[in-house]
């Protein structure tokens, strides 16, 4: 069993990159990846000590584009890099992205506090390490007694209907599929049902397009993924001839729904042979 999609502390998750490791140590999974938003802090941290313990850590990073022909509706793209590290063009770009994220912050700070919440950066900073995101304003909306929970804290105040959101800008989707392509990643379409289109003939249809713009693999495996969504989604990657990735997205004590590398209720299993076919695209 492995788990090609999971989170740190340097990002959005919980775990330090060493007891990630550990625990994936410790249920002997045979690889991981480490697929943080918009960082490779997390996976520089832990690769030494996989190395040592004989675990296949896979390189990965999480980033958000914009699909224009959509309205301009958020996708995540998973970059995996099997052959060779990213290369220094990709990681000064990251850089960019997350200076991109800090100034969204601030305007999050300041729509928070217009609402009269007494929140400022720097507490959330101290939570989001690398990277600060909404999860983290999330914690100390909690915290402070603003939101019952997490859940509450995204509906009531920074949630994408919510009256403090504010959105990200993010690159236009294909911009970002050819910046992992040329850093010599393989651009991957994470968790496909996330993206809402209820309509499967429109959402093959987008995937297609995406395909034809460099994507090339899909999130078939998911913790959010049904029996059903893992058929069509599997159906899909073979008509377009794209990779098929899976993992559970796993991101410790903030979805403590969501088990390392079996996911939702043990709705997850996805095997070896799945990263030996993806190496091998």
């Amino acid at each position: 069993m492995i788990d090609l999609h999971t989170h740190t502390n340097e990002s959005d998750g919980s775990c330090t990159p060493h007891e990630l490791v550990e625990r994936a140590l410790g249920m002997k999974l045979e690889a991981l990846a480490i697929s943080d938003h918009d960082t490779f802090a997390g996976y520089d941290q832990a690769q030494p000590l996989a190395t040592a313990a004989g675990l296949d850590l896979v390189c990965a990073i999480e980033l958000s584009a914009r699909i224009p022909a959509q309205n301009h509706r958020t996708a995540h793209i998973l970059g995996y890099f099997l052959d060779q590290p990213p290369s220094l063009d990709f990681r000064t770009w990251l850089d960019g992205v997350l200076a991109a994220r800090r100034e969204r912050n601030l305007r999050l700070i300041a729509k928070l506090q217009s609402v009269g919440l007494n929140i400022e950066l720097q507490e959330v900073e101290r939570l989001g390490r690398t990277l600060t995101g909404r999860p983290h304003f999330a914690q100390v909306l909690v915290r402070k007694g603003y939101a019952a929970n997490n859940d509450e804290a995204f509906r009531k105040y920074i949630g994408e209907s919510a009256p403090a959101y504010v959105e990200r800008q993010s690159a236009p989707v294909e911009a970002l599929i050819q910046h992992v392509v040329d850093a010599g990643g393989l651009p991957v379409l994470a968790h496909p049902v996330r993206l809402g289109i209820r309509d499967s003939s429109t959402e093959e249809t987008l995937i297609r397009e995406l395909r034809d713009v460099g994507l090339r693999g899909l999130e078939v495996y998911h913790s959010d993924h049904k029996e059903t969504d893992v058929e069509r989604y599997g159906n899909i990657a073979k008509r377009y001839g794209l990779a098929v990735t899976g993992g559970s997205d796993f991101h410790g004590s903030v979805k403590p729904d969501i088990a390392l590398g079996t996911g939702r209720n043990g709705n997850l299993s996805v095997p070896r042979s799945v990263l030996e076919k993806l190496r091998s695209a």
